[in-house]
């Protein structure tokens, strides 16, 4: 398994959003972004993330962050997701874990003692070079967007 730093280049990708458009990170050259990896649309956990994540997307945005959500739910889930949720920003299927391999997040996860492989929540924080400054492992899913805020005062 992959095993990224901060300071690396971010590993480039293009994967298909809820639409079916193809995002790359190419697309955000000169832009910050927030990449982040998530198990499952519609669960409790996700839902909390990505909703705090929505509710302080416009602090966000003015701090010149654009959020992306990868996941390897199918872009009809992403759509269901989007549509329940009120969702501001894009959501990448990633339904061969190609994205979630090359960022070293699909690895064995454990629960009530079986163990199978999965999405380890991560998230990114990618500055305009394409150099990754901080990696979240396991972020608080109800404190992310703060979590994401605090740590890119030192970026500005």
């Amino acid at each position: 398994m992959i095993v990224l730093e901060a300071g690396q280049k971010a590993p480039a990708f293009a994967g298909p959003d809820q639409t079916g458009k193809t995002l790359r990170l190419s697309a955000f050259k000169r832009k910050k972004l927030v990449l982040y990896f998530y198990p499952k649309d519609m669960t409790s956990t996700c839902t909390v993330q990505a909703c705090n994540l929505r509710d302080h997307n416009r602090e966000l945005i003015k701090k010149g962050w654009a959020v992306v959500g990868v996941s390897p739910d199918d872009e009809s889930s992403h759509q269901k997701f989007i549509a329940k949720n009120k969702l501001p920003f894009s959501l990448i299927a990633d339904t061969e874990q190609k994205i979630l391999n090359a960022y070293g997040v699909w690895g064995e996860k454990s629960m009530y003692g079986r163990k199978y492989m999965g999405v380890l929540r991560t998230t990114f924080l990618i500055d305009e070079k394409g150099l990754i400054r901080h990696i979240i492992r396991k972020p608080q899913a109800a404190k992310h967007a703060q979590e994401i805020l605090k740590l890119a005062t030192d970026m500005d």
